[in-house]
């Protein structure tokens, strides 16, 4: 795991030869098909060299999170621990990661009525009383939430209005027992170097596509798939509120902002090893001491 653009990608593909290992995509854009662009998603040539799951899998007008995701990964582990003794998952989702190894708390599903129904108070009379009503029904919660982020306002309502009881009350951030054992190694690079990465990505983007990605997914630029550093930044562009210079800048801005976030959230778990990209024999000389079994002729 580790921010993006610090070099997952290339080292996961080493290490799960190493190991002998598929690899479970834990990056919640690159599950979407059409998007494989903006999202950095593994190649046809990387996917043909490592067989990869959760990627590409989804339209982008499917509905799915991070606990359907738990779910989901868990299920597959089961199988593939049958016939492989390590299974390596790679990505920077912070909320997918957790997911998997901690589990996410149960939360009853949203129906579809009540969401359409939030969703167009939102749009008629903005986000304001839907915070109002959150700090009615969960003034707990109320306090901790970024009340600028209206998705997140909306979301924790609409499962205080499901659940009948407070979302601060469902949280009990325990983590679930889990058949197998965790190995967790984080990636990082200084940051002048990150950046650098960050930046030389982002205009390798745009050579490779990204501008004509977007313009043929902009009249989806609605759904929350979308709502994703590259697109919407794009979208500007493409309405004419921004020149194309100043989306890309802006890009790569918000990526380098996003990326701290991560690191932000991984710094706070005290299981995680950490390591350079480059430190390659060192990452092998862990997996040695931890693993069952690695391909020792790698």
């Amino acid at each position: 795991m580790g921010s993006t653009g610090v070099g997952k990608t290339e080292l996961s593909l080493k290490l799960a030869e190493y190991l002998d290992s598929p690899i479970l995509s834990a990056d919640s854009r690159q599950l979407y098909k059409n998007l494989p662009i903006g999202t950095a998603a593994p190649t046809p040539e990387e996917q043909a060299r490592i067989k990869h799951y959760f990627v590409g899998t989804l339209q982008l007008t499917d509905y799915y999170s991070a606990s359907q995701f738990e779910e989901d990964a868990i299920t597959l582990l089961d199988e593939l621990l049958q016939t492989h003794n390590n299974i390596l998952m790679s990505g920077g989702s912070m909320m997918y990661i957790d997911a998997v190894c901690k589990g996410i708390d149960e939360i009853p599903t949203i129906d579809e009525t009540l969401r359409a129904d939030l969703k167009a108070l939102y749009h008629r009379e903005g986000i304001d009383p839907i915070r109002q009503q959150l700090k009615l029904l969960d003034p707990v919660f109320y306090k901790q939430v970024d009340l600028q982020n209206h998705k997140r306002v909306i979301h924790a309502l609409e499962i205080c209005l499901m659940a009948g009881k407070p979302y601060s009350s469902l949280r009990t951030d325990t983590s679930k027992p889990r058949p197998f054992r965790i190995l967790k190694i984080g990636l990082q690079r200084e940051r002048e170097e990150l950046y650098e990465r960050i930046n030389r990505r982002v205009e390798k983007m745009m050579e490779q596509g990204l501008l004509e990605e977007a313009r043929s997914v902009y009249h989806l630029r609605h759904l929350n798939a979308l709502n994703t550093v590259g697109y919407k930044e794009l979208f500007k562009y493409f309405s004419g509120e921004w020149t194309l210079e100043f989306a890309i800048e802006k890009i790569k801005q918000n990526t380098r902002i996003y990326s701290r976030k991560q690191m932000t959230w991984f710094k706070r778990d005290k299981e995680i090893r950490w390591f350079h990209p480059e430190q390659l024999v060192e990452i092998k000389e862990l997996l040695n001491q931890a693993t069952s079994y690695p391909n020792q002729k790698s």
